[in-house]
């Protein structure tokens, strides 16, 4: 029995050859054996396809659009042939990957770092920054963005949300007193992330066992776009930070930091792994994507 994705390359190449004699050479089999390919599947469709005399040949109207199909049902063959290739490649090559400053450092590099172990024909240039990059102009095979999504030209995977917890040093808290309440925060020094503009700088929310969530107006004579340097200032017991539990885990633990409003839940930002819309992604991009979605997806 014919296979019938042959016959549909075949009738293929018989089409726009103009006819079989023409379309043999680069068929590699003979006129006859093509009008046998053909003939199977006009039976099977049940229509002619070409118009054939001793002189030429032509497309009948069904001919016309059954080629078309022909063509796309081909195409989509030998793309899952590549994706099935692609699949068992090894990754390997350079990977440029952007992330937010915190995340990267306290939560991406560590698994960076295990990733390469496991894929040790590939390497990763790891740009950390607050600015939302251009991910096609800067080259960027992956970025990770916090915040909400703006480029709909890329391929966004949801990452688990990024949450944030409010904290100070014990000598602040002695001096200006603990927060009790979301509310109390307005009267506090509280320090502004500059990085968190967009959504919104001067509004903190917290989320209480009943699930009423609370926005604060929150007032910050000291605004950084960093991180660790809000961390500091925290630390030196300037004010109440309001960062990811990920960066002060240490300082928690050890007491220089103690965490305001423990009974409430902090803001949390979306969090998404973005890269170029690509119809075949490769080994390395797919790989670390898995990856990056394995350790820190929803």
């Amino acid at each position: 029995m014919m296979d019938r994705l042959t016959s549909m390359a075949v009738f293929v190449r018989a089409a726009e050859a103009g006819s079989f004699a023409a379309a043999a050479p680069a068929l590699g089999m003979s006129a006859p054996m093509i009008g046998k390919h053909v003939r199977f599947l006009e039976a099977r469709v049940g229509a002619q396809l070409l118009h054939r005399t001793t002189r030429r040949q032509s497309l009948t109207e069904v001919g016309r659009a059954f080629l078309e199909r022909c063509k796309l049902v081909l195409a989509e063959a030998e793309a899952a042939e590549l994706l099935a290739q692609d699949l068992q490649a090894t990754p390997r090559g350079l990977l440029r990957v952007n992330a937010p400053v915190t995340f990267g450092s306290y939560s991406l590099t560590p698994m960076l770092t295990r990733y390469l172990r496991r894929y040790p024909e590939v390497s990763v240039d790891l740009t950390l920054t607050d600015r939302v990059v251009d991910v096609i102009d800067e080259g960027y095979d992956a970025v990770i963005r916090i915040g909400p999504l703006s480029d709909s030209t890329l391929i966004a995977r949801a990452l688990k949300p990024y949450r944030l917890v409010a904290a100070a040093a014990p000598a602040y808290l002695a001096e200006r007193g603990t927060p009790q309440a979301p509310v109390d925060l307005a009267a506090h020094e509280c320090l502004g992330f500059s990085y968190w503009a967009r959504a919104s700088l001067d509004v903190w929310d917290f989320t209480g066992v009943d699930g009423v969530t609370h926005r604060i107006k929150v007032r910050s004579r000291l605004t950084v776009n960093t991180g660790p340097a809000l961390r500091a200032a925290a630390v030196e017991g300037f004010g109440i930070t309001l960062q990811a539990e990920e960066m002060l885990r240490e300082d928690l633990a050890t007491g220089r930091l103690v965490q305001v409003l423990p009974d409430y839940v902090g803001p949390s930002r979306a969090m998404r792994i973005l890269f170029p819309a690509s119809r075949r992604p490769t080994p390395k991009l797919r790989s670390f994507v898995d990856v990056v979605v394995q350790a820190f997806g929803p």
